[in-house]
């Protein structure tokens, strides 16, 4: 199958993303316009304390319209390398630092219109080491066992998509089924 790009044209662009429409000539030959939204990178966190409690942030997310339970999680800075990105991350959204962080991935988070890419790190040796909250975030930061998380990701209980998949990525290091 072969996509060429005709044309591209860039019709908004904001502080977090970009908006770029496409024209793009499909396999059969006919031409299809495409919405796509240019974002930079993020990075989401998966915090293991001492007593192996996972740590979530609980904050209202207006688009849904509902506050979500997820792992904590954050935009790239220009230039900015994802594992340093993730440990101011997890100092903004939880107070707390991590001793280690292991890189356990990546995935794009909506490939049918978005070019977001998220690096997914799992934190542990945590310490308390808070920097300020982001001005507009409103969070409080729930630990819960892993046995609670796997219920409530089974339960349909974690809506969000990151936190799903970054959990995905965690299995194997917690030798789970």
């Amino acid at each position: 199958m072969e996509f060429k790009l005709l044309s591209s044209e860039i019709v908004y662009h904001g502080h977090a993303f970009t908006i770029r429409v496409d024209t793009v000539r499909l396999p059969d030959g006919r031409n299809s316009r495409l919405d796509i939204v240019e974002h930079i990178g993020s990075v989401i966190i998966i915090p293991v304390d001492a007593d192996d409690n996972l740590l979530f942030v609980r904050q209202y997310r207006h688009a849904a319209g509902l506050e979500l339970l997820e792992f904590p999680a954050g935009t790239l800075e220009l230039n900015e390398l994802p594992e340093v990105c993730a440990r101011r991350e997890i100092r903004e959204e939880t107070g707390m630092a991590a001793g280690k962080m292991q890189h356990l991935g990546g995935f794009y988070l909506a490939p049918g219109y978005s070019t977001e890419y998220m690096e997914v790190y799992l934190a542990t040796g945590l310490y308390h080491n808070p920097l300020e909250a982001d001005a507009d975030e409103f969070l409080s930061v729930e630990s819960l066992k892993l046995n609670e998380v796997t219920s409530l990701c089974e339960n349909g209980k974690i809506l969000d998509a990151k936190t799903l998949a970054a959990f995905s990525l965690l299995r194997p290091y917690l030798k789970l089924p």
